[in-house]
């Protein structure tokens, strides 16, 4: 016999779980266990009337927000539609079947006014890192910094010439905070140098050439990992130029160690980071071992001796060349000593010239010149430091293991779809990457810590 479509006949009451119908091994359970927003609401009350009608509930929207960027959801429009819908959603927002899902209004207003004054997402993200130390995924031995260009919520065409500067007329929220991040090093006082264009709709993007890609306007999210679990312990918007990048590097280090007491032992980075100045302040103030290719520019491309065909007599300050004559700071003596350090911050040792006119090896050592200069910098003891290490075991390893933050990037733009972003000015791309780096932290937590053996303890 065939059946029949039953009609659906609405029962009088219903006895309905939320917690009966999210699977145990959903993503959302095992992130839940390690998120405590047990001080937002003391965080944040200083920035709420004691007055009026109650607000949205603050824990509410974050939960929210953890959902949109654990789950790649990128429209704050359909995550509301989503928690609206879905059943593990609104169990891990603490909604019911009935709760109200609020206005995607609701998280801009919030984001300008009292989360950007409070720092919330900061605090968000260093909650994170606190719970991934507490669980024991942070051994604070090694480190790796790297830079990644996410692509800035621009129309390209709507742009000016750089030397020209902004229109006097061009105003909003993007461009006042382009104006007063100009002195800052991480963006606008990052280099001397003027951008090729300036995109209107958002002054501090950088208009940049350095994928194989088309140019186009990004900001850099700045990252420092912890090798042991690839944990992110700090993230750093800046401006997409090697220079911003390095003062990134520098404001994490200083961050955790007085955020979280975190001395590394090394930091693995690529040759962006091996700057003469930079591996300098890592040896010489942070006590840190950079294993770090030398960012080096002492090479010839016309078969003429390079600087390491010379050897430095440390005793004597002195260059000795591959005939046997030594090039110093100054040949002759000055009635006020001077010090011969360049504005760069290297040093010229100069051979004298009667001793390459007659040399056999001058057309291999200087064919142009009279004389032979051999530059040092000042910070020469580093980058020395940084080759000796470069010969090690120890280097081959963490040059595999910088790997890690790379594959962070990887999945930041193809797993939680993070390849453009949708907020505008140096706030924007703040918020942004500081949530994304919370919620990667939260997925490999639950990754790594999976329910049975948290169950079991």
């Amino acid at each position: 016999m065939m059946g029949e479509r039953t009609v659906m006949q609405e029962a009088l009451f219903y006895s309905f779980s939320l917690e009966d119908h999210v699977p145990a091994d959903h993503l959302l359970r095992s992130i839940d266990r390690f998120v405590d927003l047990g001080d937002l609401r003391e965080h944040l009350r200083p920035y709420y009337s004691e007055t009026g009608r109650p607000s949205i509930d603050p824990e509410l929207m974050i939960r929210m927000l953890i959902v949109g960027y654990c789950m790649g959801i990128r429209s704050e429009r359909r995550l509301c539609e989503e928690v609206h819908l879905n059943l593990a959603y609104r169990w891990f927002c603490r909604l019911g079947l009935d709760g109200a899902v609020p206005d995607h209004s609701t998280f801009s207003k919030n984001r300008h006014g009292r989360f950007r004054d409070s720092d919330l997402l900061r605090e968000l993200f260093e909650m994170t890192v606190s719970r991934c130390m507490a669980e024991g995924l942070v051994g604070g031995e090694g480190f790796a910094v790297d830079a990644s260009l996410i692509r800035a919520d621009v129309y390209r065409r709507r742009s000016v010439p750089g030397d020209e500067g902004l229109p006097p007329d061009v105003t909003g929220r993007a461009v006042r905070e382009y104006l007063e991040v100009l002195d800052d090093a991480a963006f606008g006082g990052s280099t001397p140098v003027q951008p090729k264009r300036i995109a209107l709709t958002d002054p501090a993007a950088r208009w940049t050439a350095a994928t194989r890609e088309g140019a186009f306007y990004s900001y850099s999210t700045n990252y420092l990992i912890d090798l042991d679990h690839a944990v992110i312990v700090d993230v750093e918007a800046t401006t997409s130029v090697r220079q911003a990048e390095v003062t990134a590097q520098r404001r994490m280090i200083n961050r955790i160690q007085e955020r979280f007491g975190i001395w590394p032992h090394r930091l693995v980075a690529d040759a962006a980071y091996g700057s003469a100045a930079n591996l300098a302040w890592l040896v010489e103030e942070k006590g840190i071992e950079p294993h770090i290719p030398v960012f080096e520019k002492s090479g010839r491309n016309d078969g003429s001796f390079e600087r390491a065909d010379f050897t430095y007599d440390h005793d004597d300050d002195s260059y000795i060349c591959p005939s046997g004559n030594r090039l110093r700071r100054s040949n002759r003596n000055f009635s006020t000593p001077r010090t011969g350090i360049d504005k760069d911050g290297s040093i010229r040792y100069r051979a004298r010239q009667h001793d390459c006119e007659g040399c056999a090896l001058k057309p291999q050592c200087t064919p142009n010149a009279p004389a032979r200069k051999v530059t040092r910098s000042i910070h020469e003891g580093a980058r020395d430091m940084a080759r000796d290490i470069a010969t090690t075991d120890a280097y081959l390893v963490s040059s595999r293991e910088r790997k890690k933050v790379e594959m962070l990037f990887a999945h930041l733009k193809r797993i939680l779809k993070l390849d453009r972003l949708r907020l505008r000015g140096p706030s924007g791309a703040r918020d942004e990457f500081h949530l994304a780096a919370a919620a990667q932290n939260l997925r490999k937590m639950a990754k790594i810590i999976p329910m049975q053996s948290r169950a079991a303890a």
